[in-house]
């Protein structure tokens, strides 16, 4: 019988101590700085939230100190410094793979800051980001382990902050949350992932490809997720989602209107045509 509180699915020196309150665990999962240990604690904590293993009492979280756990590499750099490669190359194409990858991580923490930071919300907003969460793990493996297969490893390029930053600015408002990193960063991702997957189609990289129409697919759900919990916010607060969404994309990213968008993943993802009309006017 395996004892309370207690994850031993996989061998390890010291076991990963599971809470039973969302919040806590949630928490567990975002600042943990071991790469292995904080996908395990992600890949278990969607079971025990999702089997309703789970307490939803308010638990006390430092939210100006919290943030995320990460591994000593990858080195942090400026978005301008992040050099261009040539996938043509092998170096070139697994500096691409990783820099999915650290969009995966990144993502893997925004969803359980979501959770632990915003405590006031029904339950099934929390199993809903949980499932974001386990998603956005299962895509951060696939990514490492197709780096690994070319003989390459998380961690072996630098990368940028820039999804984080954002992060940064939105913490003391759901809404803004909300708005900003599912709706205009992470949307982004269903703009540009069709064009990079014929990029590694070209190449004759069909692993690459199979894995990226997985993430796109998945990402659609996730973009819708956040548009559900969007509007929800909008209603509550008696604001007008289509409006409210404009006067935040002309703050965050007025450089938006200016390029092309995937209006079909858009609006499976919950856009309305409105919005697709002013962000990507004719």
């Amino acid at each position: 019988m395996k004892p309370p509180g207690i994850f031993v699915g996989l061998v390890m020196k010291t076991p990963l101590i599971i809470m039973n309150n969302i919040f806590h665990l949630a928490q567990q999962c975002l600042t943990e700085s071991n790469l292995d240990k904080k996908i395990l604690l992600s890949l278990n904590a969607k079971k025990i939230i999702l089997d309703r293993k789970i307490s939803f009492d308010l638990f006390n979280v430092d939210l100006e100190s919290l943030k995320p756990g990460r591994p000593e590499k990858p080195v942090l750099i400026t978005p301008k410094d992040v050099p261009r490669r040539n996938i043509q190359t092998i170096e070139g194409r697994a500096a691409m793979i990783h820099s999915f990858a650290h969009i995966e991580f990144n993502a893997i923490n925004l969803a359980w800051d979501l959770i632990c930071r915003f405590q006031n919300m029904p339950e099934e907003f929390y199993f809903d980001w949980t499932q974001v969460a386990a998603e956005e793990t299962k895509h951060f493996n696939l990514l490492r382990n197709n780096l690994n297969a070319i003989g390459y490893d998380y961690g072996d390029f630098s990368a940028h902050d820039g999804l984080w930053t954002i992060a940064d600015k939105t913490k003391h408002d759901i809404l803004l949350r909300l708005a900003v990193v599912p709706r205009i960063m992470e949307a982004r991702g269903l703009d540009v992932t069709p064009n990079l997957i014929e990029r590694f189609r070209q190449i004759k990289d069909f692993e690459t490809v199979a894995i990226l129409e997985v993430i796109l697919e998945e990402e659609i759900g996730h973009v819708l997720i956040g548009t559900k919990w969007y509007r929800y916010i909008c209603d509550k607060l008696n604001q007008e989602p289509e409006e409210k969404f404009r006067k935040i994309v002309d703050e965050f990213l007025p450089s938006t209107t200016t390029k092309k968008i995937n209006h079909k993943a858009r609006l499976k993802a919950g856009f309305t045509q409105a919005e697709l009309d002013y962000l990507a006017p004719n």
